[in-house]
C-alpha cells in the first residue's frame, strides 16, 4: 500500500510591492540567461569547431542542452511542490552558472558538450522555477500580467541573442558567450536568495517517487532522441529506430505503474482526469506542433525557393518570437476580464489564420507579406500559451501548482518536437524522391557527386553560398521545385495542428479561479 501524503505548511512571509518587484526582475533575469543560451551559442560555434575541431559532434552541443533541459523541467516542477523554492533557485541558477563555466572553459568538443548538459539542467530548472515564482508571488487577478512578463523576455532574447552572440565572438572570445552568465547569474541568485519567500503549502513527509521520476526520464529521453535523430541520423524503419521506441513504450509503461503506487507520484496521472489540465496541455502541443516547423523550415523556402537574404531571413523568423511576445503581453493586460476559455478561443482562431496565410507563400512573395504573416502566427501563439497556462494552472490544487506549471512547458517542449520530427519527414520525403529520379542522379553524378547519401546532408550541400550555381540547371530547379513541396506540406501541416488546437481550445472549462 501506498504511504499517505501528509502536507505540512512551510513558513511563509507576505511580500510587500518592492520586495515583489526585486523577486520578479531576478526571476526574469533568471529567464532571461536560459532564453539566451539557447539563441546565442548558434553565433558562436562556427568558430568554436575552428578553434577546437569536432565537426562531427557539432549537432550534440545543441541535443544535450535540450535533453537535458527536459528532463529536468517535469522533476523541478515536481519539487518545487515538495521543498521551498529558494533553495530550489538556488540549486538550478549554480547548476547554470557550473555548466556555463565548464563549457566557457572546455578544452575540446566532449567536455563542451558535458558542460551544455549541465547547462541544460539549470536551465530545466529555471524554466519551471520562474513560472512557479511568478505565480506564487502574483496576486489572482495578476497572474495573467505577472506571467506574460516572462513571454517578453523571450522576446528580448530573440532579438539580442544572435547580435549579442556575434559580438562576444568578434570583439572577445567564444568562451564568453558561455561566461557571460556567471556575473549576470550571480545577480539572479543574490537576487532569489535574498528576497524570494514561501507562500504555499508544500508537501513534506511523503517518500520521493524515485522510480517515477527514473522511468519518466528515460521515456522522455527516449522520445526525443528518436524525433530528433530520426529521418536524419538513421532511417524511421531501422533498428536504433526501433530500439528507441521499444525503450519509450516499456519505460512508459514502467512509469505508469510506479505513479500508481507512489505515495506521491512526479507526475499525479488523476490530474488527466481534469478536462482543464487534460485540455491546457493538449492545445499548447498542438499549438507548438503549429509554429515550431516553421521556425525549422520556413527559412527553406524562403532562402532557396525565393532567394531571400539571409538576413530577410532572420526577419521574417523573428517575427514570429516577437509575435509570439507582444501577444502574452496583450493578453495578460485582459485576461483576468475576457476569461481565459475565451482568450484560449480567440488565441486558435489567430493562429489558423496566419497558418492558413502561409499557404499563400510563393516565389514571388513581398517580404512585409511574409513578416505580418509570421507576425500573426507568433501573436495567436502567445495568446494560446498564456491562455491555457492559466487553466492548467486553475485545474489543480494549489498544492500541484508546480506540476501543474511544468507539464504545460513540457508539452509545450514535446509538441515543438514531434511537430519538427513529423514535418522533416515530410520534407526529407520528398527530397528522396527527387534524389532517386535517374535523371536527377546522373545530373549530380556529372556535378562531381557534390551530395552525399542522406536528403538531409544534399540539402545542406545545396545551402552552402554558391554551390546552387555550380551544379546543373535541371538539379537546381528541381531541388527548389522539391523544396517548395516540401515545405509547403508542412505548412498544411501546421494548419491541421492549429485546427485541432482550436477544437481543444472550444472545449476548455469556463469555471474562473473564484469558481472553483
Amino acid at each position: 500500500m501506498p504511504h499517505r501524503t501528509v502536507d505540512q505548511p512551510l513558513p511563509s512571509v507576505e511580500l510587500d510591492r518592492a520586495q515583489r518587484h526585486l523577486v520578479i526582475g531576478a526571476a526574469l533575469l533568471a529567464l532571461f540567461l536560459g532564453a539566451l543560451d539557447a539563441l546565442i551559442v548558434a553565433a558562436a560555434m562556427p568558430t568554436v569547431v575552428a578553434d577546437m575541431g569536432g565537426l562531427p559532434l557539432y549537432s550534440w552541443v545543441y541535443a544535450a542542452y535540450f535533453l537535458a533541459r527536459a528532463i529536468a523541467l517535469p522533476i523541478f516542477g515536481k519539487l518545487t511542490d515538495r521543498f521551498a523554492n529558494r533553495p530550489l533557485c538556488i540549486v538550478a541558477i549554480s547548476t547554470f552558472m557550473a555548466g556555463s563555466a565548464l563549457a566557457g572553459l572546455a578544452p575540446n568538443m566532449a567536455l563542451l558538450i558535458a558542460g551544455r548538459a549541465v547547462q541544460g539542467v539549470g536551465a530545466g530548472g529555471v524554466f519551471a522555477l520562474v513560472y512557479v515564482v511568478l505565480s506564487d508571488i502574483a496576486p489572482p487577478d495578476q497572474r495573467g500580467k505577472t506571467l506574460s512578463l516572462a513571454s517578453s523576455i523571450w522576446g528580448i532574447a530573440s532579438v539580442l541573442g544572435p547580435t549579442l552572440g556575434g559580438l562576444i565572438v568578434t570583439v572577445f572570445s567564444w568562451r564568453w558567450v558561455f561566461l557571460i552568465n556567471l556575473p549576470l547569474g550571480a545577480l539572479s541568485l543574490m537576487g532569489m536568495a535574498r528576497f524570494l519567500v514561501e507562500s504555499r503549502i508544500k508537501r513534506t513527509r511523503a517518500p520521493l517517487d524515485v522510480w517515477g521520476a527514473l522511468t519518466l526520464s528515460v521515456t522522455i529521453l527516449s522520445v526525443l532522441l528518436l524525433m530528433l535523430m530520426g529521418g536524419r541520423d538513421w532511417s524511421w524503419v531501422s533498428w536504433p529506430a526501433a530500439g528507441l521506441a521499444l525503450a519509450a513504450m516499456a519505460a512508459a509503461v514502467g512509469f505508469w505503474l510506479a505513479e500508481r503506487r507512489a505515495a506521491d507520484p512526479v507526475l499525479p496521472l488523476p490530474l488527466f482526469k481534469d478536462p482543464g489540465f487534460r485540455g491546457g496541455n493538449l492545445a499548447v502541443f498542438f499549438s507548438s506542433f503549429a509554429i515550431f516547423p516553421l521556425f525549422a523550415f520556413s527559412p527553406l523556402l524562403l532562402q532557396i525557393a525565393q532567394g531571400h537574404s539571409p538576413m530577410l531571413v532572420g526577419m521574417a523568423m523573428l517575427a514570429l518570437s516577437l509575435g509570439w511576445s507582444l501577444g502574452s503581453l496583450a493578453m495578460g493586460q485582459v485576461v483576468h476580464r475576457i476569461g481565459d476559455r475565451r482568450a484560449a478561443v480567440c488565441g486558435g482562431f489567430v493562429l489558423i489564420a496566419g497558418c492558413a496565410f502561409t499557404l499563400t507563400f510563393n516565389t514571388l512573395n513581398n517580404p512585409w507579406w511574409l513578416f505580418t504573416v509570421f507576425l500573426m502566427v507568433g501573436v495567436g501563439m502567445g495568446f494560446v500559451t498564456l491562455s491555457t497556462l492559466l487553466v492548467v494552472q486553475q485545474s489543480v490544487d494549489g498544492r500541484d501548482l508546480g506540476v501543474a506549471t511544468s507539464s504545460h512547458q513540457f508539452a509545450r517542449t514535446l509538441g515543438g518536437t514531434v511537430g519538427i520530427g513529423v514535418c522533416g519527414g515530410l520534407v526529407n520525403a520528398r527530397l528522396e524522391r527527387l534524389f532517386d529520379a535517374h535523371a536527377i542522379g546522373d545530373a549530380a553524378a556529372q556535378a562531381g557527386k557534390i551530395f552525399a547519401d542522406s536528403p538531409a546532408t544534399r540539402l545542406e550541400a545545396l545551402l552552402k553560398p554558391g554551390l546552387q550555381d555550380a551544379v546543373p540547371q535541371a538539379v537546381s530547379a528541381a531541388f527548389k521545385s522539391a523544396v517548395v513541396d516540401g515545405v509547403t506540406g508542412v505548412f498544411w501541416a501546421v494548419l491541421a495542428a492549429a485546427v485541432i488546437c482550436e477544437a481543444i481550445c472550444v472545449s476548455l472549462p469556463t469555471k474562473r479561479p473564484s469558481e472553483r
